[in-house]
């Protein structure tokens, strides 16, 4: 997998407005409602303050206010239709673009080079230019033949890393810099609570813990849940750390502690979490279509619940422990009273009073 990283150059400064109304009229926004687009963007200008020395007033002519809710998705009318015509993948977030797509000989790589030309060519006719110095591509796969490309005459620059909505993604997607960035983050929250709460009562701790500590271990911890045994240990570490700073607590054992302030091993806390994404894609609750994922096992009539997924055969470690294939087992040992849940907070209620009962 060939993955590019692009970046729009001052991509919220530069929306022309004459080009923005003809979109927003081809989306069916007409009368009252593009006249009040068209007033709140009119009449604005801008100037420049150094050291209480102001500049000239300026009109605006391009560009959709930052820090606004309507500007974002002004933005986003605009590039909606950025990936028309083209064969990779394209994902979208704001300003943050990216596209992908699978290379497993030159002609892929073709196929790849043909859409960045028509996507930069794209960019420039909408008056949207790319800042090409930012714009990498991150080559995936052990035995990626990592080609070369451009973005204009530009060649595009190689990088190991990237950040991608909060979370370092690199080539070998095994995760471990993101493990260490957010124990770091965890281990700093901690340390304030330690220092600045003088009560460590139970339930302010528990509290402060699940508040502002927590997160940090599980942000978008479905996309880079590790599976190597260190980021494990490191990761659950702090929370062995938390529950000992708990009055009274400091000489139990750690399964004790779980016990006493009602916690869950993190580890078990991902795999739950795991498990909510499935239920939602096979109800039909989440956005992502179960089928880019799943394939539900067609004798699952026969034994066990009728959502049962077919799990597919996988070598490397990497694929072994992406998330269409480590949750395969653990879905299909589930009840049908579990999965036959109507709600999230139904699956949710269901599947912890099943795991309680199990643990017993």
């Amino acid at each position: 997998m060939d993955l590019i990283y692009l970046d729009f150059a001052k991509a919220f400064d530069k929306v022309p407005y004459i080009r923005l109304f003809k979109k927003l009229e081809s989306h069916g926004i007409h009368g009252m409602v593009l006249n009040w687009v068209k007033n709140w963007l009119s009449g604005r200008r801008q100037r420049v303050s150094i050291n209480k020395e102001y500049s000239n007033w300026v009109n605006v002519t391009s560009g959709v206010p930052q820090g606004s809710v309507l500007g974002p998705v002004l933005f986003l009318i605009y590039i909606n239709d950025l990936e028309s015509g083209l064969i990779s993948k394209i994902g979208k977030f704001a300003d943050d673009t990216k596209m992908s797509k699978s290379v497993h000989c030159l002609q892929d790589a073709e196929i790849l080079r043909g859409d960045l030309k028509k996507l930069d060519e794209l960019a420039q006719n909408w008056q949207m230019q790319f800042n090409k110095d930012k714009c990498v591509v991150m080559h995936v796969g052990r035995l990626n033949d990592q080609f070369e490309y451009k973005l204009g005459d530009q060649p595009l620059k190689k990088s190991n890393k990237e950040r991608d909505l909060g979370i370092i993604v690199d080539s070998s997607m095994k995760f471990h810099e993101q493990c260490n960035v957010a124990i770091k983050g965890a281990n700093s929250m901690l340390g304030l609570i330690r220092r600045n709460i003088k009560n460590k009562n139970k339930n302010i701790i528990v509290r402060l813990y699940k508040g502002l500590v927590r997160p940090k271990l599980e942000y978008c911890i479905q996309a880079w849940r590790p599976f190597l045994k260190g980021d494990i240990k490191n990761l659950e570490k702090i929370q062995r750390r938390a529950t000992r700073m708990i009055e009274g607590c400091s000489r139990l054992k750690y399964s004790e502690r779980l016990a006493a302030t009602g916690l869950t091993s993190l580890e078990d806390r991902r795999t739950r979490g795991d498990l909510i994404e499935v239920f939602k894609m096979i109800k039909g609750i989440s956005k992502l279509d179960y089928r880019a994922f799943f394939r539900l096992d067609a004798n699952s009539r026969t034994r066990g619940h009728t959502y049962k997924l077919v799990k597919e055969r996988s070598r490397l470690d990497i694929r072994k422990n992406y998330f269409s294939q480590r949750i395969v087992s653990e879905w299909n040992k589930l009840p049908t009273s579990v999965v036959a849940a109507e709600s999230v907070n139904s699956f949710k209620n269901r599947y912890d009073s099943f795991i309680s009962l199990r643990s017993k």
